[in-house]
């Protein structure tokens, strides 16, 4: 016997037994529109239930008519539609996976004069002549949770505007731009030249010179100065403990962060999170290693760096070479990318972009690998939920699955399509999963994850195809969710019997 309970019928759930309705009155606690469970039944049954909800509701009642993507403003961010499509309320997979659609909500839509939450663009001076960029909305929402979000590489805080506009409007969000990355550059050279420095085109390029500043000695733009900078940033601007999300490389140092700070932690939520970086041995960790390479991304310099890095630098800094790893990463080419572009391009243009750039890549590697740093999480109880797009032609989903069999508890999202970038690319879904989540964590489980009403369904697979509405146009996104009890041979095994099936069903 499975139960019903959905928003279609107020005051009733419906009881499936043998095709028989039983129906029995429902106490308000139960009619709450996100929680809704959704039965196995036959498309008979299906008839049955339109032929009772017409007996039951008046003629031109009908929740979902006329339905606009705004109308989801008056409910909680994480509250959900089931949609009644020609096939009912589950459509089938090829494998045979009944899947639900989901109505979620839509981002702020400016043409309809919604703007969302307002983001103020900030810099906070860590260290003389270290000056943070950054950007946050939401600071009215005093007792809100505070969420953290911290960018991939060669990005910046720009990369998460679909975010702060949105969740901005519940939570308090800050975006930060790691240092020699966004609007984090230096305000002065790190060096001093004694012939005027090096030009590349019309652009003259700092860190090039001969001698360091002071301010500038033993700069290195590592893992760990981000990390570190991330730690001061929480303890004085925000000053309180955080949800913390990152994307790629932001997704590693979120999860170090993490590791070395649990107090100032409430979760993590890791966006196609990079599971490795930097190439050289760390001094601390590997000390005699270290030792054998004389130069680890400190300034200036040296001279073959220098010109491998003035070569290197004009084919990077091209706008052809920006656009084609935008074109990438991205799975869905119709999502727009003009301002990721232009500020990419913008940053690129800055004096002290092109030093910067070979500063973190012969940065010495972390003092905590990610598997160490999601050990230590684990064994601090820091939640971790992991949100991949599908398609990453870079960190493929197996990473984040590796990262699941670490952690079975953690939630795991899988979207598709979507790539390196599903924060960007499908923030609809992104914006919403996280929302759910932190609900979840807040209400100590009272509030259900994202797509899990049922509780059995923490330890299973489940799939969900997600719609909203995008520039007037509808839109569905398939997300699927590892359970607890997710395993690489089930994985494999359920992969072996979809294509079996693909094949009797195409013979």
């Amino acid at each position: 016997m499975e139960i019903l309970s959905c928003h279609s019928l107020p005051g009733y759930h419906v009881r499936m037994m043998s095709g028989q309705l039983l129906e029995k009155s429902l106490s308000p606690r139960l009619l709450k529109l996100s929680q809704c469970t959704y039965p196995r039944y036959s498309k008979q049954d299906h008839l049955c239930l339109n032929k009772l909800y017409k007996s039951r509701a008046p003629q031109s009642y009908n929740p979902l008519k006329g339905f606009r993507s705004s109308d989801t403003r008056v409910f909680s961010g994480y509250d959900s539609y089931v949609v009644d499509d020609e096939e009912g309320l589950r459509s089938v997979t090829g494998s045979g996976e009944q899947v639900t659609k989901v109505l979620i909500p839509d981002l702020p839509d400016e043409s309809n004069g919604d703007h969302g939450a307002p983001i103020s663009s900030c810099f906070w001076e860590w260290k003389p002549k270290l000056n943070v960029h950054y950007e946050k909305s939401g600071s009215d929402n005093v007792n809100s949770p505070p969420v953290l979000f911290l960018p991939g590489f060669g990005v910046g805080s720009f990369h998460y505007e679909k975010q702060l506009k949105d969740l901005g409007r519940e939570f308090r969000v800050w975006a930060v731009d790691f240092l020699g990355q966004g609007m984090s550059l230096p305000s002065e050279d790190p060096t001093q030249s004694k012939d005027g420095g090096i030009s590349v085109g019309e652009n003259s390029l700092w860190g090039f010179g001969d001698e360091t500043e002071p301010w500038a000695n033993k700069l290195v733009y590592s893992i760990d100065l981000w990390q570190d900078q991330v730690q001061y940033f929480v303890e004085e601007v925000i000053k309180e403990p955080v949800y913390i999300v990152g994307n790629s490389l932001g997704g590693y140092v979120a999860l170090y962060f993490a590791a070395c700070n649990p107090h100032l932690v409430k979760g993590v939520t890791l966006l196609n999170a990079t599971p490795f970086w930097g190439f050289l041995p760390n001094p601390i960790t590997s000390p005699r290693l270290a030792r054998v390479f004389p130069w680890a991304g400190t300034f200036p310099l040296p001279a073959r760096v220098r010109k491998l890095t003035e070569v290197a630098w004009q084919k990077i800094s091209d706008p052809g070479s920006i656009a084609e790893i935008l074109k990438q990463v991205y799975a869905d080419h119709s999502t727009k990318v003009d301002k990721v572009f232009s500020r990419i391009i913008e940053t690129a243009q800055h004096p002290a972009a092109a030093a910067s750039l070979a500063s973190i890549m012969f940065a010495p590697r972390g003092q905590l690998s990610f598997k160490e740093a999601l050990s230590r999480c684990q064994a601090n109880n820091v939640p971790v939920c992991l949100v991949y797009g599908k398609e990453d032609p870079w960190v493929k989903p197996i990473w984040g699955l590796q990262v699941k069999r670490q952690l079975p508890e953690a939630p795991y999202y899988e979207i598709s399509p979507a790539g390196h970038c599903p924060h960007d690319e499908v923030p609809e879904v992104v914006n919403y999963l996280l929302r759910g989540w932190i609900k979840n964590l807040e209400t100590d489980g009272s509030v259900a994850l994202p797509l899990l009403d049922d509780p059995e369904f923490v330890e299973h697979n489940v799939a969900r195809d997600l719609e909203f509405s995008r520039e007037g146009s509808k839109r569905s996104v398939r997300v699927q969710f590892f359970g607890s009890k997710f395993s690489l041979w089930n994985l494999i095994s359920s992969y072996i019997k979809t294509q079996l099936e693909n094949l009797r069903i195409n013979s």
